[in-house]
């Protein structure tokens, strides 16, 4: 089937660049003009492992393209999906939908026949009401259906993601001719047994939040356990083991560390609350969520001053990791910021290693050194922070990064490294949830 992507940010390259890895025909529209050419040139314009390789083999076999021409692109689309950001708005913390809004007026007007417009983007309930009525208004000669189709992609394990997914939802207004396109777009997924899921189109909108909300949910959850157990004498891995057995719960989401962040869970919570608010049905937990993630990553700085024995005026702090999680460049609301905003507060000076975020992290940390290494970031250092679990910082050598220290403090907010082998190294350890 001929795609077109409108986007091609996260959502909108990977999911481009799947479909036409099934075999679709995909063309790719974005304006910046910049961005298609650095594609076309093989420079993804984000780190996502195997992304560069499934877009260069694609484009080599003639499956997958990209223009800055949206009226060529959308020319005999069967269907047209829209991947835009939708940030949150400033001022009020609602989903900015101006993005998806003038999309949908730019395909509509280009449209030459029938189309099946989806979006892509998460946006609140009401959304795809919103582009029906654009396209009712613009073009009422025209038959044309608009579904939700909400991406559930890990950063950094986004294609396994898209191509192997937990299920794949489609909300519809009932339009048979919609459900059959999207079922013929998603066929090649039946090998794989993955549940397409049919729904209307404002609960499909609505499944997208609720499940980044819940899952931020559970975050929030064992980090608030892992302060209790700190100050009654706990060990939070077990206690997280020891409820994640739970069929009823499970064990994913349940890792202690120093909050969420990234693209989706910030700006999710925080759209839902508001869509909450607005039809009178707050949602009271996932505003406890919102307000106790965003303290626990200032919280993570104290902590790390704690550690340096209460006064970190004058001493250097290194960090690894700087991205909100291991195999993405993204630092989107990245708890490090706010760690690094902390740490210069008490007067500490900050160094920072970081695999793949430290060109996009720079610019937000002006004051930080940026270094090559962990060994280069824990030279002198006075604490050795471990933020971001990167492979690369799973298997360190313990002995040398402590005797290159000014002072051999780990503070662990991962709880990577077993305590008897950083004691053994030399190490005044610090770790999240633990008597450590």
């Amino acid at each position: 089937m001929k795609i077109t992507m409108i986007g091609t940010g996260y959502v909108g390259l990977v999911s481009g660049a799947c479909f036409a890895d099934f075999g679709h025909d995909i063309v790719c529209v974005d304006k910046d003009i910049a961005k298609i050419a650095a594609i076309e040139a093989g420079r993804m314009p984000i780190y996502e492992p195997g992304l560069d390789q499934l877009v260069g083999t694609n484009a080599a076999a003639g499956r997958l393209s990209f223009t800055t021409d949206l009226a060529a692109g959308v020319k005999g689309a069967d269907a047209i999906f829209i991947a835009v950001g939708t940030p949150s708005r400033r001022g009020d913390g609602h989903a900015d939908l101006s993005y998806v809004y003038a999309a949908a007026r730019e395909i509509v007007e280009a449209l030459d026949g029938p189309a099946v417009i989806v979006t892509k983007s998460t946006v609140p309930v009401g959304t795809g009401d919103e582009v029906e009525r654009i396209a009712r208004e613009l073009r009422p000669d025209l038959d044309i259906q608009v579904v939700s189709n909400p991406e559930f992609l890990r950063e950094g394990a986004a294609i396994g993601d898209f191509k192997r997914p937990d299920r794949v939802v489609v909300g519809t207004t009932g339009s048979e001719r919609a459900i059959a396109i999207m079922s013929q777009i998603y066929r090649p997924l039946n090998l794989n047994q993955a549940p397409l899921m049919f729904t209307g189109r404002r609960t499909a909108e609505l499944i997208k939040y609720a499940a980044n909300a819940f899952l931020a949910t559970k975050i929030t959850f064992i980090n608030e356990m892992a302060d209790l157990c700190e100050a009654v004498g706990a060990e939070v891995q077990d206690v997280s083991r020891g409820i994640g057995l739970d069929n009823r719960i499970g064990s994913k989401f349940l890792h202690a560390g120093p909050g969420y962040g990234g693209s989706c869970f910030p700006k999710d919570t925080l759209a839902l609350v508001k869509t909450g608010q607005d039809f009178d049905a707050p949602v009271r937990i996932v505003e406890t969520v919102v307000q106790v993630n965003d303290l626990r990553k200032r919280a993570m700085g104290r902590k790390i001053v704690k550690a340096l024995g209460g006064d970190a005026r004058g001493k250097t702090v290194a960090l690894l990791g700087l991205t909100f999680k291991p195999n993405t460049d993204d630092m989107r609301d990245a708890p490090s910021l706010a760690i690094v905003q902390a740490l210069e507060d008490a007067g500490a000076k900050v160094v920072a290693y970081d695999p793949e975020g430290m060109e996009i992290a720079a610019p937000m940390m002006s004051n930080v050194t940026m270094v090559n290494s962990a060994y280069e970031a824990a030279a002198g250092a006075d604490a050795l922070v471990l933020v971001t679990e990167w492979d690369a910082f799973r298997a360190l050598d313990l002995k040398r990064l402590a005797t290159s220290m000014n002072a051999p403090t780990l503070v662990d907010l991962r709880n990577i490294y077993p305590v008897a082998e950083t004691q053994a190294a030399g190490f005044t350890l610090s770790r999240v949830g633990s008597l450590a």
